[in-house]
């Protein structure tokens, strides 16, 4: 467990685990749920049960190996349970598991938040690179971002 050792510089909880400090392991918790493909399979067996190809098809651009990786993360982690029924093909189904279900709605809400603002963000974007894409103003870009 990761204990809070200066409450004025951390946030502090009930919890024994601080997300600021630096070795504590809810670090590799926020890893695995702030990943895009976390994410979007989430989002996707929020809707019930889903077989490999289901996911890999409802995912654009998603490889078969980190479909793999983020799936096999995720039964490790207690946030999908993998079902293999005994059938001739074998059949294999994904599912969130109760832990995995109270992350549904805040994945929604960033997923919801993505959408709405993206424009915004796309403005932004393009105002920031006006004012820094001259070789001249990198110098300016750079001490800014310091």
């Amino acid at each position: 467990m990761c204990y809070t050792l200066v409450m004025e510089t951390t946030k502090s909880s009930d919890s024994d685990y601080n997300v600021y400090l630096e070795k504590c392991p809810t670090r590799k918790l926020l890893d695995l749920i702030a990943d895009k493909w976390t994410t979007l399979i989430i989002g996707l067996l929020e809707d019930g049960p889903k077989r490999f190809s289901e996911l890999q098809r409802g995912i654009g651009g998603i490889s078969q190996k980190m479909l793999t990786q983020t799936l096999r993360r995720l039964e490790r982690d207690g946030l999908v349970q993998r079902t293999i029924y005994p059938e001739v093909p074998p059949r294999v189904e994904y599912r969130l598991t109760t832990l995995g279900q109270t992350l549904s709605s805040p994945i929604a809400a960033i997923q919801e938040w993505a959408e709405t603002y993206m424009e915004e963000v796309l403005v932004a974007q393009k105002a920031y690179d006006a004012r820094f894409s001259a070789p001249e103003n990198e110098k300016a870009a750079t001490a800014e971002l310091n």
